[in-house]
């Protein structure tokens, strides 16, 4: 079980995290988390972030398989610690991929910075596949100026009567 920075996590609580995002199968299915960083933005930033915006949304860390971000971010200290806190690998995106996907909330400074006019939300919705679903659109940090942004998607529900994807 993830906690935000701060709180108490027993070393019991990994084990039956694993088991329930193993077993997480709701629809539309696992959860992707998408997340837009500045450079040096701290792991426990991220997390708390994450944590808040699932459960703002009533969703369990324990259905996150990723994190996502712009292939220009992945080995920023920040989300690699955050990945690992999760418990879930950090794919990142090239910019004109991420640019490509329709978002709700487009960034000025995220295209000054990046190339590309999202980050979180675009993120999210490209690890999600094909279809994937924007649950939570994009949230900033607490900090002050805010450092990370996140957005959580998830597949394309699939018809009950769909032959399993490949």
């Amino acid at each position: 079980m993830v906690t935000p920075a701060g709180s108490a996590r027993t070393a019991e609580a990994a084990p039956a995290a694993r088991t329930a995002r193993a077993a997480r199968t709701g629809p539309g299915g696992p959860l992707v988390v998408g997340v837009g960083a500045c450079r040096g933005v701290a792991g426990d930033e991220v997390v708390d972030l994450v944590c808040a915006a699932l459960a703002e949304a009533g969703l369990s860390p324990a259905g996150v398989v990723a994190l996502a971000t712009a292939a220009a971010r992945a080995a920023e200290p920040g989300l690699v610690r955050a990945a690992a806190r999760l418990g879930v690998p950090l794919r990142g995106y090239g910019a004109g991929a991420l640019a490509a996907v329709p978002v709700p909330h487009p960034s000025a400074l995220a295209l000054a910075a990046l190339g590309t006019p999202s980050v979180a939300e675009a993120a999210a919705l490209l690890a999600a596949g094909e279809g994937g679903v924007l649950l939570v659109g994009k949230r900033k940090s607490r900090g002050s100026p805010a450092r990370a942004t996140c957005a959580v998607a998830c597949p394309a529900a699939r018809p009950r009567d769909a032959p399993p994807s490949p």
